[in-house]
């Protein structure tokens, strides 16, 4: 058995709707700009039929399970949250031909991705990465997992209420 200098972090996970077991999270991955009005309102729009989707990743540290108390972070005036469709992976796959994808849902979640937007913004505009303004503590906010193997959502609503 190993040994290490200091403790290494638990592994992350979310609760499963009906199930006593947790899913183990072992990447998050976000699609930027997949929203053609948020894109608007970023002055930022997306021809979707000549651009294809970018993705950036936050650290696990950020996933937090629904219903916490998440502070409002330190360095920013401009906290927003995205409504997110989370998609929860359940087998490894690598090159998967699109009309295989389906074999590696295992469910999905509602999450919020939260961006200290002001400094997303500076960081974009300068071309940086958006580290600074995405990937922060308690910063990937996601609901229990709704099981639905194999299953492709491919209309529907998501929805936020606030207060």
């Amino acid at each position: 058995m190993p040994q290490y200098l200091f403790n290494p972090p638990a592994v992350a996970a979310l609760p499963i709707q009906g199930k006593s077991e947790l899913f183990p999270v072992n990447r998050l991955f976000f699609v930027g700009r997949n929203y053609h009005a948020h894109a608007v309102e970023m002055g930022k729009p997306v021809d979707k039929s000549v651009e294809r989707p970018f993705y950036f990743t936050k650290s696990l540290s950020t996933l937090t399970p629904s219903g916490s108390t998440v502070p409002y972070p330190s360095e920013t005036s401009n906290y927003h949250f995205e409504m997110e469709l989370v998609v929860a992976i359940g087998r490894a796959g690598f090159r998967v031909a699109a009309a295989d994808a389906h074999e590696l849902i295992y469910g999905y979640a509602a999450g919020l991705d939260m961006t200290r937007r002001d400094l997303q913004l500076v960081a974009r505009d300068k071309g940086r990465p958006w580290d600074l303004g995405k990937d922060i503590e308690q910063g990937s906010v996601c609901s229990e997992i709704v099981p639905l193997p194999f299953t492709v959502i491919e209309r529907g609503a998501v929805e936020l209420t606030v207060n």
